[in-house]
């Protein structure tokens, strides 16, 4: 098969898609992925073909801005984030930046499917230009409908212009939809089209070894890893912890800015989760799906105090299945970060779910089986 690939350029947008890249890559197709840029060279290092397409998040940002007298965003409510840049950073801007781009590498490719991420709006008006298959890939739990509706709002103009109608949820729902949140974490169902699922985190390479002292990770992601005072926080209220305690900053960030650090705590760029989750008895992170969806695979109990973007919708549904704690905005203090803690690692509870929602992951279906029956129905056996 050919397939073309449109995300947001972005890790955590393009990230999760990976797995499935390579699956198809090793099944002898060719995937030539459309973004703004190649996030970390991780196209690259895919093997797979990268295509330019659009100018990337911080000049629709920066076009944003120029629409406000404000800062955009400034005030809104945690939960009202998504349904403020969802239709004017993605639909309204990210998506017309995109299209004629994308509908190039397409027209050039002749794709027999288009793979989509949520928020790159320009993939399933691309598939149905391109007249083929369009496979929505969430990247994480499912937006709120009402969130996608307003989208398919600001993206009716670009589909008129195209002599198309929008035809609801910006179009993400036409065709297959591709979950990896497992049953136990899900509070959505799909509107509609078709639902496969995905596992959404590898298995870990090797059996749980828990630390003592127990180890605690701590990230902020690739995004906000630049946010000391987050970081600060935390580990002034682990500092008389009898814990092992491990920060990533990001490999963009320097270690040394945190400094001078409590005796119990080390920082470093960048640490393969694979290399320490089998080690941890506690992740604190900022609810991006990467890291919370690596954590359960391993069966982690969780802190999660969000940042932005979808982190909010993550911590509530991790804190709904029992598997971890959020501290929302305005209640980090090194106190509610430490006592947060210590529940997820002394009461069991949290443990017990983080494992259960672990076996689910387990039981889901790797991106191999996936890319194979995407193959028998779209590319013929």
């Amino acid at each position: 098969m050919n397939i073309l690939v449109v995300s947001v350029p972005a890790s955590g947008h393009l990230n999760p898609l990976l797995p499935l890249v390579d699956a198809f890559l090793a099944q002898g197709d060719r995937v030539v992925v459309a973004t703004g840029s190649d996030p970390g060279g991780a196209v690259a290092r895919s093997g797979a073909e990268f295509w330019p397409a659009g100018h990337g998040e911080m000049d629709w940002f920066a076009t944003v801005q120029s629409r406000v007298r404000g800062f955009p965003g400034d005030g809104l409510a945690p939960e009202r984030i998504n349904y403020y840049f969802v239709p004017r950073l993605f639909a309204d801007i990210a998506a017309i930046d995109m299209i004629d781009d994308v509908l190039a590498c397409g027209r050039q490719l002749g794709p027999d499917l288009v793979l989509f991420e949520t928020y790159a709006f320009a993939g399933p008006l691309a598939a149905v230009l391109l007249g083929v298959p369009g496979v929505h890939h969430l990247i994480g739990p499912m937006l709120p409908h009402a969130v996608l509706e307003l989208a398919n709002d600001a993206l009716s103009p670009l589909w008129r212009s195209f002599g198309r109608d929008a035809p609801g949820y910006g179009g993400v729902y036409s065709g297959i939809t591709i979950e990896l949140s497992p049953p136990s974490l899900q509070a959505l169902q799909i509107p509609s089209g078709e639902r496969l699922e995905l596992r959404p985190a590898p298995l870990p390479e090797r059996e749980a070894t828990a630390s003592s002292p127990p180890l605690v990770y701590v990230t902020l992601g690739t995004f906000f890893g630049g946010n000391l005072d987050v970081f600060r926080t935390v580990l002034a209220g682990l500092a008389a912890e009898a814990l092992e305690v491990v920060v990533t900053v990001g490999a963009d960030q320097d270690p040394a800015a945190l400094a001078p650090l409590p005796a119990n705590a080390r920082v470093e760029p960048f640490i393969p989760q694979a290399d320490l989750l089998p080690r941890c008895s506690a992740v604190v992170h900022h609810g991006g799906s990467g890291t919370m969806f690596g954590s359960l695979a391993h069966g982690v109990p969780q802190v999660v105090i969000p940042q932005g973007a979808d982190n909010f919708i993550n911590g509530g549904l991790l804190a709904a299945a029992g598997a971890g704690k959020v501290l929302e905005p305005g209640e980090v203090t090194p106190e509610r970060v430490r006592d947060a803690l210590r529940s997820v690692l002394e009461e069991g509870s949290y443990a017990d779910a983080a494992r259960r929602l672990a076996t689910e992951v387990a039981a889901m279906p790797a991106s191999a089986e996936v890319a194979q029956m995407l193959l028998s129905r779209f590319g013929g056996s």
